[in-house]
């Protein structure tokens, strides 16, 4: 956690957010910072993000950590949780107790495993702007009570500030159409979790440690986690990334 003052964390997330119009503008990095700063700034233990294909299918796009990412996996395979209900429905989903009868009857199979990893209640924000709608956020709770509603709104201001974003580096894009790329972030997700996997394997790590050191690889060399995985996977990346820690 910072330690900054609240007002100058809250500050630095909504311009982190809003700094998009880069040329090298990694989308699934941009995410994970997102769900990053729902964490250090809200009640939750955890943050997911799960974003929408153009025709309209949810995939996992990005979590704080392995376990929701893992939870977010199954719930795009099922075809529920609060996020596929916030995204049909373009509204918040109010914090839901999981351990309640209401809960397994809305999501019989994501209620149970999100409890499984830890979890006491959940929420969702749309990343919405007007009436488009790109994916939407979970919010997680491992602490007794659901999140309150002034938690939720910073929330959603969070994922609001974030589309914009997403949407405005889309519009000052001239090489991609949006199609290419959410296909191009879909693709970039699929490499990524490849050398996160290939990493832990030759650091003898946990997947989740794996990929925090991509990224803090990434961000002190200024480079695209992209960039970075494809270098792991094709053997080029830096030695001290793929050295094996001591046991």
């Amino acid at each position: 956690m910072s330690e900054l003052p609240r007002e100058e964390q809250l500050a630095a997330a909504f311009v982190d957010l809003a700094d998009t119009l880069v040329q090298d503008f990694d989308v699934i990095g941009f995410l994970h910072t997102l769900a990053e700063h729902c964490v250090a700034l809200l009640d939750v233990a955890a943050a997911g993000v799960l974003l929408a294909t153009p025709d309209g299918q949810l995939v996992d796009a990005a979590a704080s950590d392995e376990r929701t990412r893992r939870l977010e996996l199954a719930s795009t395979e099922w075809n529920e949780g609060p996020c596929r209900d916030c995204f049909r429905t373009k509204k918040q989903v109010p914090a839901v107790p999981l351990a309640t009868q209401a809960a397994r009857m809305r999501w019989p199979r994501f209620g149970p495993k999100a409890l499984e990893a830890g979890f006491t209640s959940v929420a969702a924000a749309p990343l919405r702007l007007h009436d488009q709608v790109i994916g939407a956020l979970n919010l997680f709770r491992d602490q007794p009570g659901p999140l309150d509603g002034s938690q939720l709104r910073l929330g959603q201001a969070l994922a609001d500030t974030a589309t914009i974003g997403v949407l405005q580096q889309r519009a000052v894009s001239e090489q991609m159409t949006v199609t290419a790329q959410l296909q191009a972030a879909l693709d970039s997700r699929i490499i990524i979790e490849q050398a996160k996997g290939y990493l832990a394997d030759r650091r003898d790590t946990g997947v989740e440690e794996a990929f925090n050191l991509m990224r803090r690889y990434a961000r002190d060399h200024r480079m695209r986690l992209t960039e970075i995985a494809r270098q792991i996977l094709q053997g080029t990346a830096d030695a001290s990334l793929l050295t094996r820690r001591d046991r």
